[in-house]
C-alpha cells in the first residue's frame, strides 16, 4: 500500500478521469481504468484504497461495479461521481456499500474531504483487523 493512500479512478471518458487525477495525484497514489473489467483487473493486481467510479459506462455499469469490488474486497471504499444523480440510486448505492455520492461539477473541496475521509476509515478498519487478529 502507498503510505500516502491509492485511488483508482474507473470513468469511461478521458477528460473526467484527466480532471480527478489532476485534482487526487498530488496527495495520492493514483491508478486509471477506463471501465469496469479493467477496474477489476487493476484492483486483484493492486492493493487499492479507495475507487472514484463513474456510475453510467457501456458494458458494465457502476452498480455492478460496486458490487464486484465489494464483493472481491468490502474494505475497499467506493466513492460514486456522477452527472446523472437520482436520490433514488444515491440510496440504494450507499447500501450496497458506497461510502458516498458526489454529483458532477463537484466542489474539489468536497472531493478532497471525501477521498481523505474514506481513505482514512479503511486504513483505521485494517489496523483494528490487525490488532485483533495479531
Amino acid at each position: 500500500m502507498a503510505p500516502k493512500g491509492t485511488v483508482l479512478i474507473v470513468d469511461d471518458e478521458d477528460g473526467p478521469r484527466e480532471s480527478l487525477k489532476m485534482i487526487l495525484s498530488p496527495h495520492y497514489h493514483v491508478l486509471e481504468a477506463q471501465d469496469g473489467f479493467e477496474a477489476l483487473r487493476i484492483i486483484r493486481e493492486h492493493e487499492i484504497d479507495l475507487v472514484t467510479l463513474d456510475l453510467r459506462m457501456p458494458q458494465m455499469d457502476g452498480m455492478i461495479v460496486l458490487m464486484a469490488v465489494k464483493k472481491y474486497d468490502p474494505l475497499i471504499e467506493v466513492l460514486i461521481i456522477t452527472g446523472y444523480a437520482t436520490l433514488t440510486d444515491a440510496v440504494e448505492l450507499v447500501q450496497r456499500g458506497a461510502c458516498g455520492y458526489l454529483v458532477k461539477p463537484f466542489q474539489v473541496q468536497r472531493l478532497l474531504n471525501d477521498v481523505a475521509k474514506a481513505v482514512e476509515k479503511k486504513r483505521m478498519i485494517e489496523q483494528l483487523n490487525r490488532q485483533f487478529k495479531g
